[in-house]
């Protein structure tokens, strides 16, 4: 029997309506990234566009105790960032990673930033970081595997000189916010479980600029790069189709 939870036509609704704001909320709280705003700023600025649309809620919020709506993740920080006081600077990167909840169904989405005018460096990573998330989708489709979208992944981060973050994944949504299967961002084509239609997974390329070991930062969420390199992080939210692949969000 699969692990897989497949969704009926009702839920995959739900879910679309979820994903639609949680895109446009990520949209809109990216235009207010510039330099000297803080990352608590940046959270209430999400949590109260999501709250103007009935029937959605902030999925973080509460999820584990955690207290905020997005995982801020500046710099080196690669998920999890802890929103607070911290005011951002010309040529930072911020991950901005949020989650929309509608009729109890999870969505889950993550785009980086640059703050006011980033190295080309910089701007190239992030530029790359994002290629792979695109790469990893274009191929979802029923039959696809598991290890064939983190090979997809593992391969293209590589060959630009990156590195994939060892020890974060990506996995599947519905009725809770992490749940089978685990999506790695490095791993072997032609293994893995089987996508089959109907269901929903989170694909997301954790990436940093050197090598792909983590350090816990000890507030209990953080994670860093362990050499301190930038680290970038882009997710979508994607259905698998009879057809191929639609992204939620």
């Amino acid at each position: 029997m699969s692990k897989f939870q497949i969704f009926t036509p009702g839920e995959i609704n739900s879910m679309r309506k979820a994903g639609k704001i949680l895109r446009d909320c990520l949209l809109h709280t990216a235009k207010y990234v510039k330099p000297g705003i803080t990352t608590l700023e940046l959270d209430a600025i999400a949590e109260e566009f999501i709250r103007l649309h009935e029937g959605a809620t902030p999925a973080f919020k509460g999820y584990r105790n955690y207290p905020f709506t997005l995982c801020t993740s500046v710099n080196d920080q690669c998920v999890h960032g802890l929103p607070s006081k911290r005011a951002l600077k010309d040529g930072d990167i911020v991950a901005l990673d949020c989650g929309v909840m509608v009729d109890r169904l999870y969505t889950d989405a993550c785009i980086s930033v640059g703050v006011g005018k980033v190295a080309p460096a910089t701007e190239t990573f992030l530029r790359e970081s994002k290629a792979a998330l695109d790469h990893a989708v274009a191929i979802i489709k029923p039959g696809v595997r598991i290890g064939d979208i983190s090979s997809i992944i593992q391969t293209y981060v590589e060959g630009k000189g990156y590195s994939c973050m060892q020890a974060l994944t990506g996995h599947g949504l519905g009725y809770s916010l992490h749940q089978f299967p685990d999506i790695p961002n490095l791993g072997k084509a032609g293994t893995g479980p089987v996508l089959p239609v109907n269901t929903v997974i989170a694909v997301e390329p954790i990436t940093s600029m050197g090598e792909g070991a983590i350090r816990d930062e000890g507030d209990g969420w953080t994670i860093s790069t362990k050499d301190g390199s930038l680290s970038a992080h882009y997710e979508h939210t994607v259905l698998v189709t009879e057809g191929g692949h639609e992204i939620l969000a």
